[in-house]
């Protein structure tokens, strides 16, 4: 489990193919390279990831994840080329402060990003999303976009705003996205038990 709150901008160092449509991609990072374990979940731009190996390289911490066809097809992980910057989160721990809402790291869909409208240090900036997922979005619930924990502003049908504030501008990628651009979309959990349970009553 995520939070939703990054803790570290990343950048793609080596993409390689692998056997039975894998790809392997080695990311840079801040982080501490004791604290990253073979095993361990590392939300990578929204998508939780295996670590299966990790290092340091010229003073820089690095760690190995392998992205299955189906991540490769459903997220933006199978755009990620080498210099790619993705934003990075270590699993929740027992006892950790739980910043943003609870996030699964399972993607949901791309959201398409429609229009970016800068407001001095801030920005609006409003999503598409598939029609199947737009019933859990909800104005002043939670989303998360590129693995980021984001209050929804206002929903008009299949979409929704967001207003970004200046330290989640120059804490996360979201800053580098213009109109067109995609992020991985996960929905709010408790949305999606909320709309299963009014189906069955």
């Amino acid at each position: 489990m995520f939070t939703g709150i990054v803790t570290d901008i990343g950048t793609v160092v080596a993409v390689a193919p692998r056997a039975d449509d894998l790809r392997r991609l080695t990311i840079a990072c801040g982080y501490d390279r004791t604290g990253i374990v073979d095993g361990a979940s590392i939300a990578c731009s929204g998508t939780c990831l295996t670590v299966v190996a990790a290092g340091v390289d010229n003073g820089r911490t690095w760690f190995a994840v392998d992205a299955a066809a189906e991540t490769l097809r459903l997220t933006t992980v199978g755009r990620w080329t080498v210099g790619s910057r993705v934003n990075l989160e270590r699993a929740l721990k027992i006892g950790d402060e739980l910043g943003g809402h609870l996030v699964t790291g399972h993607v949901d869909g791309l959201a398409d990003l429609v229009s970016r409208e800068d407001l001095g240090e801030m920005a609006r900036m409003t999503f598409r999303v598939p029609t199947t997922l737009a019933r859990f979005v909800a104005t002043k619930g939670s989303v998360t976009l590129a693995g980021v924990s984001l209050t929804v502003n206002e929903v008009a049908g299949d979409t929704f705003s967001v207003l970004l504030i200046p330290h989640t501008l120059e804490v996360t990628t979201l800053g580098e996205l213009a109109a067109g651009d995609q992020a991985n979309l996960e929905v709010d959990l408790m949305a999606r038990y909320a709309a299963r349970l009014a189906e069955a009553a």
